[in-house]
């Protein structure tokens, strides 16, 4: 026989046991891990100033004279071209972010040799081959140019940064020492120097080295359209000259190889944060 207080007694015995570990766990706070402080990575932004030298790789798509309109047959028979010259550079520019700069650089393009060779027929005796005289030219070009660029840097691998980019602005071609010497018909024609100033666009590629923190290693390449040049006025070496006919040089570009140096001022323009760590959380224990 069971009394009614005794299954009260059992009742409140079976409550405590199967509440007990749910209150105990109810309290329990697990510890507290406090995460290090986020480490600074170094991302150095603002101004900086850069310069180069390099040799330049030079072509053009022709020469013109108003002169040859008169003749009845005209044959290049050597069309032309340059010889490498070298070439300076300095710049200043900014840094938006670790992916953005720009900058506008003064480049100075030094002295290239220039030649060329024609043969001309201005009787039509009805032989086009027939030739009456050859041309001789030989002429040394030059340009100041200025440019404002922008690159894209693709990332950094073990301090190496390779980049695109692009730029605009003026070149200011000059053709000096032209000549032209005629040797069947023992003629000498001579020019002053002349200066023209064209719209100029380049493209870029290359790699940067960090140096150090501050200064970086840069080697690079370009595409360079300079535009049109002229010589001055031709005259023959008798002084006559009925026609004014500068002898134009067409489309000039070239293929720039360039080394320099790239310095950049102040302190970390912005900082980047290492992601929080991670950690595993301790198992509950029950008290």
């Amino acid at each position: 026989m069971t009394f009614p207080w005794t299954r009260a007694i059992l009742g409140a015995a079976v409550a405590a046991g199967v509440a007990g570990p749910a209150i105990a766990a109810d309290f329990y706070e697990p510890p507290i891990v406090e995460a290090p402080p986020p480490v600074k990575t170094k991302s150095y932004g603002g101004w900086y100033i850069r310069g180069h030298i390099g040799m330049s790789n030079q072509r053009f798509d022709g020469l013109y004279n108003v002169l040859f309109d008169t003749t009845d047959n005209l044959e290049f028979l050597d069309e032309g071209g340059f010889d490498s010259a070298p070439i300076y550079s300095v710049g200043v520019g900014y840094r938006l972010n670790d992916w953005l700069r720009g900058d506008l650089t003064a480049e100075y393009r030094g002295k290239a040799h220039f030649s060329a060779l024609d043969r001309y027929e201005v009787v039509d005796d009805g032989d086009p081959t027939t030739w009456d005289g050859t041309n001789e030219y030989s002429a040394k070009k030059s340009e100041w140019l200025l440019l404002a660029n922008a690159y894209v840097d693709l990332g950094k691998w073990h301090g190496i940064s390779p980049y695109l980019g692009a730029g605009i602005g003026m070149s200011r071609n000059t053709i000096s020492h032209f000549r032209d010497i005629n040797m069947p018909t023992l003629g000498v024609a001579y020019a002053d120097a002349d200066s023209k100033w064209n719209l100029a666009w380049a493209l870029h590629a290359g790699m940067s080295f960090d140096v150090t923190d501050n200064l970086a290693l840069d080697l690079g390449y370009s595409f360079t359209h300079l535009g049109d040049a002229r010589s001055g006025d031709l005259v023959t070496y008798t002084g006559v000259n009925a026609i004014d006919n500068p002898m134009h040089f067409n489309d000039i570009y070239s293929h720039d190889v360039k080394l320099g140096l790239r310095y950049q001022f102040g302190g970390a323009k912005h900082v980047a944060y290492d992601p929080v760590p991670q950690y595993e959380p301790e198992p509950l224990i029950y008290k």
